[in-house]
């Protein structure tokens, strides 16, 4: 199905969130579209809403699956605005996921659970919410791919990932409990051309909807319970995101892209496009079960 509006989603394709987990993806630019759909495709996700610039096409066999939304991602506040509207309009307790093209979910176990068991064990756990670590893919290459851009080239840092307390700045700027901001990969490597605030790598990408919930700027929520890393008795589930979005960045903006002569450095590794070598890194968590 095809919308011509967010707000004709809204109030004609009910029937597309009745149900979850629900996967939202918004689509900056024409890199690695199809890529990212049938990625997500594959995770066995109840309903995919992809919200996409006017006039962006897709191959009949993708649009004949998708519920595919015109939607301005330069428009302030695009996607706090496009989840909040989409988790509003779902039943309590539904399960989002969010996520930009050229990005792709990674989970303990994925190649033989989907991600409705992943939610449901979660779900078990007590919990509305689940960390994710924004993993910067890129390519090592950048003669050969000059976009950042290559699944058959793609590369990530195995080191230099680290974390600061998250400070409340309304309560003295006292350490928020089991919150963290974390920091690595290229937005830590080349931090110089990064804004202040879009450094870290900590994304809240899957949640569970709720009247009053809202998505503020900075990938969390007003309820902070949604932006801790655990519940207080013990580790639990976190995912990852593997992301050419950064690279994508680096290498199209101005600032950047005549700068950086290449991402690689020693601590670059292949990515293998496989759970256990993002858990061997530590980069998600299987929590005390799962």
């Amino acid at each position: 199905m095809i919308y011509d509006s967010l707000q004709t989603f809204l109030e004609n394709g009910q029937k597309a969130i009745a149900k979850g987990p629900v996967a939202i993806i918004l689509v900056e630019d024409l890199v690695e579209v199809e890529s990212t759909i049938r990625h997500h495709q594959k995770l066995d996700f109840a309903s995919i809403l992809v919200l996409r610039p006017a006039g962006l096409e897709l191959p009949e066999d993708l649009s004949d699956t998708l519920h595919i939304i015109t939607w301005d991602p330069f428009e302030d506040d695009a996607t706090e605005t496009a989840v909040n509207a989409i988790s509003q309009a779902t039943a309590p307790g539904t399960w989002i996921y969010y996520c930009y093209n050229a990005e792709y979910l990674m989970y303990p176990f994925m190649e033989t659970r989907s991600v409705a068991e992943l939610l449901a064990f979660h779900t078990e756990e007590r919990r509305h919410a689940m960390l994710t670590y924004v993993v910067d893919l890129y390519a090592k290459d950048l003669n050969q791919h000059p976009s950042g851009v290559s699944l058959e080239d793609a590369w990530f840092d195995r080191t230099g990932y680290y974390a600061l307390a998250r400070e409340d700045a309304a309560n003295g700027y006292a350490r928020k409990e089991r919150q963290l901001d974390f920091y690595g990969g290229l937005r830590w490597r080349f931090e110089e051309h990064v804004p202040y605030l879009k450094r870290t790598i900590d994304r809240i990408s899957l949640f569970t909807s709720a009247p009053y919930l809202e998505m503020k700027s900075g990938h969390v929520f007003n309820d902070e319970e949604y932006n801790t890393y655990s519940c207080e008795w013990h580790h639990n589930l976190t995912a990852s995101i593997a992301s050419f979005r950064a690279a994508k960045a680096l290498r199209s903006n101005p600032g950047s892209r005549d700068v950086i002569g290449n991402f690689s450095w020693h601590n670059s590794v292949k990515f293998d496009w496989n759970s256990q070598q993002l858990l061997d890194l530590g980069l998600m968590e299987p929590g005390q079960w799962f």
